[in-house]
């Protein structure tokens, strides 16, 4: 009953598209941003993070801030498209060494494997990681690693989904 709860609350904070979310404290914006950049290749300050949650899981995108900058462009696509893979095994292991290993959400998605479809796919100036299931719990799992993903990327994020 109280995972229904949660997935009621957390669902309709998402379908007003209003963020319920406080950015993380400067600190951990800073210890976030330092292990990230030895995770993630491009340049947090060239790129632009989306978390669109969607009713079936939800859409996460990372784009160059310039549309021409090929060199970010080529990294964030390397880096998404073997998220992509590692995710479709169960393996989190990469936002766990950013995040913590007590992030939202990663202890169900890494216990789904196969259970929650990934699709990656490369957007003209960056990439995105489709999270698709039909599990109300998985869905929720999607919804909270996204919050946490915003408020930890807080300095790096835009609210509103790309259009590709």
């Amino acid at each position: 009953m109280n995972k229904l709860i949660a997935y009621c609350l957390i669902s309709c904070a998402f379908s007003t598209g209003v963020y319920a979310l406080e950015p993380a404290s400067t600190e951990r914006l800073d210890t976030v941003a330092e292990r990230g950049s030895h995770v993630m290749p491009f340049s947090l300050e060239k790129t632009l993070h989306i978390f669109k949650p969607t009713d079936n899981g939800g859409i996460q995108q990372v784009i160059a801030k310039e549309a021409g900058d090929s060199r970010q462009i080529a990294l964030i696509r390397q880096h998404l498209a073997g998220l992509s893979a590692q995710f479709v095994k169960g393996d989190f292991s990469g936002p766990q060494r950013i995040h913590g290993n007590d992030m939202p959400g990663v202890k169900e998605l890494s216990a789904a494997a196969g259970r929650v479809h990934f699709a990656y796919q490369d957007l003209p100036d960056g990439g995105q990681i489709a999270f698709v299931s039909d599990e109300p719990g998985l869905i929720a799992a999607i919804h909270a690693y996204f919050t946490a993903q915003l408020s930890d990327h807080a300095r790096h994020v835009q609210h509103h989904g790309h259009q590709p």
